[in-house]
């Protein structure tokens, strides 16, 4: 499922009406984690790593909230993604530090 559609699912939304905010919210928040230590050459679109791809998911759904969305799953939210960047910034497997001996 390309990237746009699992975030289209994630918010809930059926129509096309909002893909134009929901790419842009998609490459905002590539490039939050990108300001990181993350490999850039796993944050794109195309071959997006699962982590990276639920990560992005929970972004879109902070920024682009559903009518009704009340204050403490907002919050929820907020902090989910930050445990899931934290623990992205924690792994060899998503960083270069495990290439920091060689």
């Amino acid at each position: 499922m390309a990237l746009l559609d699992s975030v289209k699912v994630a918010c809930r939304i059926a129509s096309t009406a909002y893909d134009d905010e929901l790419n842009e919210l998609i490459d905002a928040a590539l490039a939050d984690l990108g300001i990181t230590d993350i490999r850039a050459g796993l944050l794109n679109r195309t071959d997006t790593a699962p982590l990276i791809a639920q990560a992005v998911k929970t972004y879109c759904r902070i920024n682009f909230p559903y009518d009704g969305m009340e204050d403490a799953t907002l919050e929820r939210l907020k902090q989910s993604y930050d445990e899931q960047k934290a623990q992205l910034l924690m792994s060899s497997t998503y960083t270069d530090w495990g290439d920091l001996d060689a």
